[in-house]
């Protein structure tokens, strides 16, 4: 299904949408569809510690800092959310996307539950929540046994660790069944178009109202 992404004429102020899912639903696959087909959509751009891997670019990929400068930003609360991942620390920061948002920008964030939260907490209004569940935990396992990249093991872990994340689907404000990926992304597109044409966030209404008044 195709959608109309040619930019608003009226003035608007951008917004953050949070895509979460449990390991294997798609919520990467639907990330990578938004970006491919909507312009007007960025990916968040973390900083964090780990070092830099072949191929990656600083400031595309991420903001490489060092421990010292997370340091410093996270007491000085320069941070949406932020977390320590596997020993290097992540977070997301705020000015680039303050000054974004302010420009009509939208930003996509690949985020779990515990980060939503985070930026919920600190952003209300321009925040959009949207949890993406299987159509059911067998389909969820096949999903992940069928890459054959995981142990028995591991698998077994992760579906432990998305019984979990699925606990948190109350916290959002859409939930999506990904049981077809083209109608899962139509539904977010959807999603995403109407929280656009929110009446609070097209701030150039009023000045088009008034001068619709005066004709």
């Amino acid at each position: 299904m195709a959608f109309d992404t040619q930019p608003n004429t009226l003035k608007r102020r951008g917004l953050m949408l949070i895509l979460s899912s449990p390991s294997g639903a798609g919520k990467t696959t639907i990330s990578r569809m938004l970006l491919d087909r909507d312009a007007e959509i960025n990916l968040s751009v973390s900083a964090t510690t780990r070092p830099k891997r072949p191929g990656e670019i600083d400031g595309t990929h991420y903001h490489f800092v060092d421990q010292g400068t997370f340091d410093r930003m996270v007491e000085e609360d320069e941070f949406y959310e932020w977390a320590m991942v596997f020993g290097h620390c992540y977070g997301t920061p705020k000015a680039h996307i303050r000054a974004g948002l302010k420009e009509g920008e939208d930003f996509l964030f690949d985020i779990d539950w515990q980060g939503t939260q985070q930026l919920y907490q600190k952003d209300q209004q321009d925040v959009v929540r949207v949890f993406i569940l299987p159509p059911s935990l067998g389909a969820l396992h096949d999903r992940l046994t069928g890459r054959g990249t995981d142990s028995a093991e591991v698998i077994d872990a992760r579906m432990e660790r998305a019984r979990a994340e699925i606990s948190h689907w109350d916290g959002y404000d859409y939930v999506v069944v990904n049981d077809d990926v083209e109608d899962c992304y139509a539904k977010v597109a959807q999603i995403l178009a109407a929280e656009r044409m929110k009446r609070a966030r097209q701030t150039g209404l009023i000045d088009f109202v008034r001068g619709l008044m005066k004709d």
